[in-house]
């Protein structure tokens, strides 16, 4: 099974199983790891914004339109910045590290 690496915005290194087809933030939420997820997944928030190590990123799908507008959203914004919920884990992405930001930002509450 592959494995990913959550890096904690205290520099904490979780490393957990990645069930192929779920993505990063249901893989967080089933590992108990700080990732919102506000919307569930719906692209209607920027609270599972994770920052992709620079070594991962461009083995990425790359992000959609909705995603990145999303990501217009987010707090703490980085070139390698992706919505967890848009990560779908294969086996290629065995390996994968993710940084959670130190904070995010949900528009919906106004």
């Amino acid at each position: 099974m592959p494995r990913i690496t959550f890096i904690t915005p205290d520099g904490k290194s979780i490393e957990v199983d990645a069930p192929l087809g779920l993505s990063v933030m249901e893989i967080a939420h089933r590992n108990d790891i700080d990732l919102e997820g506000a919307c569930e997944g719906s692209l209607a928030c920027s609270t599972c914004h994770v920052i992709v190590d620079p070594a991962w990123y461009n083995r990425l799908q790359p992000p959609k339109e909705d995603e990145e507008d999303m990501l217009d959203l987010a707090f703490g914004l980085t070139r390698t910045s992706r919505l967890g919920c848009q990560i779908v884990i294969t086996p290629e992405l065995d390996g994968l590290t993710v940084t959670l930001p130190t904070a995010t930002r949900d528009m919906r509450l106004g």
